[in-house]
């Protein structure tokens, strides 16, 4: 029976010939991650079970990035538990500010995560990595205890859906709204413990950093993971973060999939999630005109240098509107020099807008930019629940970078055409990185 990438890769950590939909499963990780709100539960529960040390130093990462810089006292000790952890344990990856990211940006930029691997994470997001062509999927943080002690986890090995794309981005449409595209075509249980599996000609228009953005928010259809074919631009990347060996899979021609959606790229339009879900998605058309209170332009979906790069590019010359707070937050110290080196802060400041250290600040409703009771919000976030942001009572509104800029510059949701030229595709992409 052939199959899917998800399954080859599991099948290969389970040390097993083939694995099927619905199988329990017992399989090796390559990287174990946790987060100052995860970790510290793992660390209690790591002691409770009476391990003594961890699996391999060098297979887990800790990075405290959600209430990072502490912002309060209780957040403080939650650092400062996996701090006392990651030393007495000598953990080799444990990032604290100065070196820190946001963990989803970070793991990948440092070549922590390759093609063909195996990863989880306490935290819903850890799918972003099957970008890279790896199994990456969120887990509780008593399961990310014992893979700390042993280097194992169990698995239920998942269906799949095919997600075919075609065509090539037009205008400032990117990797966002592609993924808004396809959660508000499937919903948010949509995918429900499946894996999303992206192929497809259209794969090779995508950069990897929107690659990065799509995988994701596979979570928010239900996905257990998303995952994309390893590719030439996978490959350049791997090259260019990581001289580790890696083995890639790719789907048996006979591999079994639930169902199948075709996307033509060409045919997209920027895209807005209206509040309070993400699939509550719609063209960018039915949200102009609504007026927002503050723009959010980071996290570990848009932190990324093409997304800074985008932003500043819309910014650049123009002043955010009066009555407007615009915050922006790269996502790893590396981007965030890089901005500063090309022009991107001054760029943002100049423009009106407030540059930030890296951290999950506002999108999980932590610090730096939390709502008011009716107050709106449009984020290049990933989520924008009942509450996500701050108060109870607010909104938040999902889009990608362009939108949000252009929104910053007008006072009001509108299409970013109608503020800057659309640039020719892949102007934002590194050099070395362009495929």
């Amino acid at each position: 029976m052939g199959m899917t990438m998800t399954q080859k890769i599991l099948a290969a950590h389970a040390d097993k010939a083939e694995v099927v939909e619905g199988e329990l499963i017992e399989a090796r990780v390559d990287l174990v991650l946790g987060n100052d709100v995860t970790a510290p539960v793992a660390i209690r529960e790591f002691g409770r079970i009476g391990a003594a040390k961890v699996f391999d130093r060098d297979r887990i990462a800790l990075v405290p990035d959600h209430f990072a810089p502490n912002k309060d006292i209780k957040s403080a000790e939650q650092c400062k538990l996996m701090r006392d952890f990651a030393r007495d344990m000598e953990i080799t990856n444990y990032f604290e500010i100065g070196e820190m990211g946001i963990e989803h940006a970070l793991l990948p930029e440092k070549g922590l995560v390759l093609p063909g691997e195996l990863v989880i994470g306490a935290d819903s997001h850890t799918c972003t990595y099957g970008a890279a062509g790896a199994f990456s999927t969120g887990v509780g943080s008593t399961d990310m205890a014992a893979a700390m002690a042993s280097g194992r986890a169990w698995f239920k090995v998942p269906g799949a859906i095919a997600v075919d794309l075609s065509g090539e981005p037009r205008g400032w449409v990117t990797g966002k709204d592609v993924v808004l595209h396809l959660i508000g075509s499937i919903g948010v249980d949509g995918a429900l413990y499946k894996s999303l599996e992206f192929g497809g000609p259209g794969v090779a228009s995508l950069s990897m950093e929107e690659r990065f953005t799509i995988a994701n928010m596979a979570i928010e259809a239900g996905a257990k993971n998303g995952i994309f074919p390893v590719d030439a631009s996978t490959e350049t990347w791997a090259a260019l973060v990581s001289s580790r060996a890696h083995s890639a899979v790719s789907a048996d021609p006979g591999a079994k999939y639930d169902s199948r959606v075709s996307i033509d790229l060409g045919s997209l339009e920027p895209t807005v999630a209206f509040p309070h879900l993400p699939s509550n998605a719609k063209p960018v058309s039915a949200a102009a005109g609504l007026s927002v209170d503050q723009v959010v332009i980071g996290s570990c979906t848009n932190g990324r240098i093409e997304d800074l790069r985008v932003a500043a590019a819309i910014l650049k010359g123009r002043k955010v509107a009066r009555g407007i707070r615009c915050i922006v937050f790269p996502a790893t110290q590396k981007i965030y020099l890089q901005a500063l080196r090309e022009g991107l802060v001054e760029a943002i400041i100049e423009a009106g807008g407030v540059v930030s250290t890296p951290t999950c600040g506002p999108c999980l409703g932590g610090h730096m930019g939390i709502l008011a009771k009716g107050e709106r919000a449009i984020a290049t976030t990933n989520r924008n629940f009942v509450g996500r942001m701050g108060h109870p009572e607010s909104e938040v509104y999902l889009a990608s970078p362009a939108v949000a800029a252009a929104t910053a510059v007008a006072g009001h949701i509108v299409d970013p055409a109608e503020v800057a030229p659309a640039p020719a595709r892949g102007a934002f992409r590194t050099a070395t990185a362009r495929n």
